[in-house]
């Protein structure tokens, strides 16, 4: 890729593609109370797949900002957080349903509302997963990119309203990945109006990463999953 690519993400709307290694995908907010619930996926063998756990625990962090990578549940770096202004991305809160949806904002069908009807985060993200010959079976927990939660000492999460309007979060893809992305609510934003951001998006060439690079020396777990994502490339060249 030499030019540029993009693509914009009104309320409500999807969006999925192949992106290859070595891209920058930046996602911007064009206005507040914006959520981009995102998964990802090894291009190649989906069954490896962004993990929630392995990345909080090894990077001892209970969300994600610049610095902080993406790891599969083979321990690599499907992408890395190399710039963000929003500075807080929630991995924990999960995605909207149907049943939530209805409830909170008030029954919406296609049928009825046409693409005005408010889409679920759950609903968005399995007709992408359908799109590359997967399933809700392959659903697992996002990362919430703008959203702010924070987890209280008795366990309870809470949402944190943050500001997001013009605010954007740049991700270096260091896997050829699928990444599978829904403009939709999170779960616990308490508004009872369904947010009204669109999000655009802009895949570029990524810099050549460097021997300063924030995130492989963001911590000694982070370079040892990078370690493990170019020996598995470097084992890769010529297998064809």
């Amino acid at each position: 890729m030499t030019a540029s690519f993009s693509i914009t993400m009104g309320p409500g709307g999807k969006w999925s593609a192949y992106i290859g290694k070595g891209k920058s995908v930046t996602l911007t907010a064009a206005g507040d109370s914006a959520n981009v619930s995102a998964l990802l996926y090894h291009a190649a063998y989906p069954s490896e797949r962004y993990n929630m756990p392995d990345s909080l625990k090894a990077q001892h962090t209970a969300f994600y900002t610049a610095g902080h990578v993406l790891m599969s549940d083979q321990g690599r770096v499907l992408a890395s957080i190399i710039e963000d202004t929003a500075g807080w991305h929630d991995p924990l809160g999960g995605y909207t349903t149907r049943k939530g949806t209805d409830g909170k904002y008030g029954p919406t069908s296609y049928q009825q509302e046409r693409n005005a009807w408010l889409r679920s985060g759950e609903e968005n993200l399995t007709v992408e997963l359908y799109r590359h010959n997967l399933t809700p079976r392959d659903l697992s927990a996002p990362v919430n990119f703008f959203s702010k939660v924070v987890c209280e000492l008795d366990g309870t999460m809470r949402y944190v309203p943050q500001p997001t309007d013009g605010r954007s979060v740049t991700l270096r893809t260091e896997m050829d990945v699928l990444l599978v992305v829904s403009n939709t609510p999170h779960p616990l934003n308490p508004s009872a109006v369904y947010p009204g951001a669109a999000v655009d998006i802009r895949i570029t060439d990524a810099a050549p990463m460097t021997e300063y690079d924030l995130c492989v020396n963001h911590c000694g777990e982070n370079r040892r999953a990078f370690e493990n994502t170019w020996n598995a490339y470097a084992l890769m060249k010529g297998a064809n």
